[in-house]
Parts: C-alpha cells; sequence; structure tokens
C-alpha cells in the first residue's frame, strides 16, 4: 500500500466545496433557505409524536414546534459563532431523547393526572426540569476540556467506523418512512438523484449549476404539489389510516392551529418540576448526543475541506451543545439539541461549505417560528418527501466516515478486524434493543428502576454510541505501538492540538478576536 500519511491534506480530498466560500448574498439566501427546510423534517416529525404520546392537542404541537425551531435558531447561530464553528445546523427533534421522554410519560405521578391538558403541561415541566440538569454534563465535559482530553483515543481507524454510523445508524428514517408512501416518495428519490447528480453541470441561468445547488428547493415543491393532486383527487380516499397519514397534505393539521404570531419565551409552559431519576434517564440522551454531534463534526470538517477539529475545539463545541440543551430545558421545546445530520450531509449534495448560510438558516427559524402560520406551511411537507432526501443525505455522511480509511492501511488484518466488528455491532446492538420497543416495555433492560432502564437502553440503541466504544477499546487496546502508522495517526496527530496546523486558525479562531481573551488550551 503505497504510504500516503505525509501528503497534504488537500491532496487527499476531492470534494469541491469549502468552509470559507461565501456565496453571493441571493444565492446564499436561497441556500439557507433550502437548509431550513430540510431540518423541518425532525423538528416535526419526532416532536410530533412526543406531543401526542403526552396528551396534548394539535395546538399544543404547533406550540412545541415553534417553540423548538426558535431555540434551534438560536442555538445554530451560537454554535458557528463561538462553538465548533463548522457550518452545522445544530436542530431539535433527536431520536437519542425518545427513551428518557418515554419514561417521564410513562411516570405514575402523571399518569394519575385525568385531565389531558393538565397532564401535557405537568410532563412538559418534568421534562424541561430533565433537560436543564443533564445539560450540565456537555456543559462540564465542554468547558472542563474532559472531552477533548478524551478525543486523544480517536484515530481515523476509529472515527471512520463511528462517523459511518452517524449516517447508518438512522436507515430506519430513510427507506422505512418512505415506503410509506412510495407514491410520493419513489418519484422524490429518483428526481433528487437525477437533478443533482445527472444534471448537475446544466447550467441554464447565469453560469450558476442550479441543479446542483438547489435540489432541495427544486424537488420538494415539484412532488409537494404532486401530493397535493393526489390528495384532492381523491386518491388515498379508501386508503389505511397510516397510509392517509403518510400521503395526504392536509393530515398535519399545522397550519390551522398555528397562531399567526408567537414569541416563545423561558418558562411559557410554567416553572420546571425536578426528579432525580428523571434527570438521569435524560442524562444518558444527552451522553449519546454529544457522541453523535463528535461524529457529525468530524463529517463536516471533512466535507467542507477543514481540518479535523482540534481537541480544544471540540470541547468548545460540545459546552455550547450543553448550552443549547439548556435552552431547550428553559424554553420547553420537548427533546434537546444535537447536530442535524441531515444538513451535514447537504454540504456534500451543494458542495458548499458556508457559515454565512448556515447562519443565514437560523434567522430563518427564529423568523417563521414567530410568524406560526407561514411556518407551519413548509412544516406540514408530507414526511416520506424528507425521506427520500435521507436516503440520500444518510448514506452521504456515511460514505464520509468511510473515506476517513484512506489515512489507513486496509491490508493491514488488525484493522481490518476493528472496522468490521464496530460496523457490525454498531448496527445489529441498537437493533436488538431496539425489537424490545413496545409501549408497555420500553426497551430490553427491565428493571424496577426505570431511570436505569432508560439510560441503558438508551446508550445501546445509539449506532454510533456502541460503535465509539467498540472502536476506542479496541483501537487503543490491540497492538497500539506498533500501529501508529496502519492506524493513521502520523496524519491525524498534528489535528489534534490548536497549534498543530496553521490551518486550524483559519477554519476555527473565534470572531471579533475573541482569541484574545480565551486563548486556545
Amino acid at each position: 500500500m503505497a504510504d500516503i500519511t505525509h501528503l497534504p491534506m488537500e491532496q487527499l480530498q476531492d470534494l469541491e466545496c469549502c468552509l470559507d466560500s461565501n456565496p453571493p448574498w441571493a444565492e446564499a439566501i436561497l441556500l439557507a433557505f433550502q437548509n431550513y427546510i430540510l431540518m423541518l423534517g425532525t423538528s416535526v416529525m419526532i416532536p410530533s409524536w412526543i406531543v401526542h404520546a403526552m396528551g396534548g392537542s394539535d395546538g399544543d404541537k404547533a406550540r412545541v414546534i415553534q417553540t423548538l425551531l426558535f431555540v434551534a435558531g438560536i442555538n445554530t447561530l451560537l454554535q458557528t459563532l463561538f462553538g465548533t464553528r463548522l457550518p452545522t445546523v445544530v436542530g431539535g427533534g433527536s431520536s437519542a431523547y425518545i427513551y428518557p421522554i418515554a419514561y417521564i410519560i410513562t411516570d405514575s405521578s402523571l399518569q394519575q393526572i385525568s385531565d389531558p391538558h393538565e397532564r401535557f403541561i405537568q410532563t412538559m415541566r418534568a421534562i424541561q426540569g430533565a433537560l436543564i440538569v443533564a445539560s450540565s454534563i456537555q456543559i462540564i465535559l465542554g468547558y472542563s476540556q474532559i472531552w477533548g482530553l478524551f478525543s486523544r483515543f480517536f484515530s481515523p481507524l476509529g472515527m471512520a467506523p463511528v462517523v459511518g454510523l452517524v449516517g447508518l445508524g438512522l436507515f430506519q428514517r430513510g427507506f422505512p418512512v418512505l415506503g410509506d408512501c412510495v407514491e410520493i416518495g419513489i418519484p422524490m428519490l429518483l428526481l433528487v438523484i437525477g437533478l443533482s447528480q445527472y444534471l448537475k453541470h446544466v447550467r441554464p441561468f447565469r453560469d450558476i449549476p442550479i441543479f446542483e445547488r438547489f435540489p432541495v428547493l427544486i424537488c420538494v415543491p415539484i412532488v409537494w404539489i404532486y401530493a397535493v393532486i393526489l390528495t384532492a383527487s381523491g386518491a388515498y380516499r379508501h386508503k389505511p389510516s397510516t397510509t392517509q397519514n403518510s400521503c395526504r397534505t392536509d393530515r398535519a393539521n399545522l397550519i390551522s392551529t398555528a397562531p399567526w404570531f408567537m414569541f416563545p419565551y423561558p418558562f411559557q409552559w410554567g416553572p420546571p418540576t425536578f426528579s432525580a431519576g428523571h434527570s438521569f434517564a435524560m442524562m444518558s440522551a444527552v451522553i449519546v448526543s454529544m457522541v453523535e454531534s463528535t461524529g457529525a463534526y468530524m463529517a463536516a470538517s471533512r466535507l467542507a475541506i477543514a481540518t479535523p477539529p482540534p481537541a480544544y475545539v471540540l470541547s468548545r463545541g460540545i459546552g455550547w451543545q450543553g448550552i443549547g440543551v439548556l435552552l431547550d430545558g428553559l424554553y420547553g421545546s420537548v427533546t434537546g439539541s444535537t447536530v442535524s445530520v441531515e444538513n451535514v450531509g447537504l454540504l456534500g449534495l451543494t458542495r458548499v461549505g458556508s457559515r454565512r448560510v448556515v447562519q443565514i438558516s437560523s434567522g430563518f427559524m427564529i423568523f417563521f417560528s414567530i410568524l406560526g402560520k407561514f411556518g407551519a406551511v413548509f412544516a406540514s411537507i408530507p414526511f416520506p418527501i424528507f425521506a427520500a432526501l435521507y436516503c440520500i443525505l444518510f448514506g452521504l455522511v456515511a460514505s464520509i466516515g468511510i473515506s476517513f480509511l484512506q489515512f489507513t492501511n486496509l491490508n493491514c488484518m488488525r484493522n481490518l478486524i476493528i472496522i468490521g466488528l464496530t460496523l457490525f455491532l454498531g448496527i445489529s446492538v441498537p437493533q436488538f434493543f431496539d425489537q424490545y420497543w413496545t409501549p408497555s416495555r420500553h426497551g430490553l433492560v427491565h428493571t424496577n428502576a426505570g431511570w436505569f432502564n432508560a439510560f441503558l437502553n438508551t446508550l445501546f440503541s445509539s449506532a454510533p454510541t456502541v460503535g465509539l466504544i467498540v472502536a476506542v477499546l479496541l483501537d487503543n487496546t490491540l497492538e497500539v505501538e506498533r500501529s501508529k502508522k496502519d492506524r493513521g495517526m502520523p496524519w491525524w496527530v498534528k489535528f489534534r492540538t490548536f497549534k498543530g496546523d496553521n490551518r486550524n486558525e483559519e477554519f476555527y479562531n473565534l470572531p471579533f478576536n475573541l482569541n484574545r481573551f480565551f486563548p486556545p488550551t
């Protein structure tokens, strides 16, 4: 195998997008709106399920989604300004929080409340309290640099399957959801592939590759209108309720229930309530989101032709993500924050990695969360349309993880065993745990301590978390000293520290000359 570890990173990457590329303002605004549309999928789907399980009304659901989008806009802006500074969208609606929230919802003290709306309010306050306490995990691990110190155990060999599992671990949001309405899901999938790949060199307007830059903005309206026509023509009139909920464009009830104007504010649901069990359970979700976000940051840095985030920058990003979870708890957005994997994949699909674009998209999140009716129009897009996009974008993120293997020796049997075992267990173990998810059981671990059940079920239902445990353990215990070159460490080690590579300052320096007051450690 040729020794590539000494080559400059530019010779090893040909992804054709750049972190500091700032497209013209008109193009940047369109790209930002595209990011906003894409992040609506999970931001609507998961909170909708949670609010329904909490006994909330359609009006409560609309209010929760607006709050989630408002806080997501703030968190995205903070992360791109003061966190990792990578062009990543920090959204809500993470599936990592489902197990702890399900545990809180089924708490006997809350289930005893007979009035559905009052039960919803009290459950929301309990979730807020758990998020506020659990956010301390990321804040402490981030700002104390502990997570950065732990990242010394990372290597290209270990990160390749972990980042790959960030994409592959979300496969259930892809074709399984698309298959709920193949009439609109398959056309969407084929249309995006056709425009973004086969017609990417066609430039009908001002030499701008519009089909490559704006596949979401072009394809979503076309298929959405097609879905409206199918709904209006009565194509789903006698179909099962599951099909109608997935395919029809008039089932979300978001437009009719969303207020024209709503400005989210802290403690809008009332004062949070605190419980040790709820908080411990929620800490598992915060740990999982931290691992998943770390993988997403690695993928975003590759797609943006940036250096892998040094330990100091990674810790800084996790610390600000903890602040984001704290804001989620204060405002009551029902779930905690994590990096939006689909928006990371969009960096590669559009080949534009610009902070300006992501920061403008945060403005769209805040704007449309305040003007509820307008935001609800976009939030009512059928989920199979998003699922078709996920099939492409999650797969792209997975392939970015695999691309880290170019810095390792794939002729080394040690490396092949670690890669294969990490990928297989990372997919197999969460699938095994998910088999035991039922409305009454809530996971494989089923003891008398509900918080303990939620904690372990959450950790081992996350593909990246299982992958990180396996990869770090094996990569740092099997023939470590003799395998440094095979693991890709000669290329990786210089990016561990902020001063290790001159390009780190270009990518990760704080704005407004703040590095004078917060020097890298």
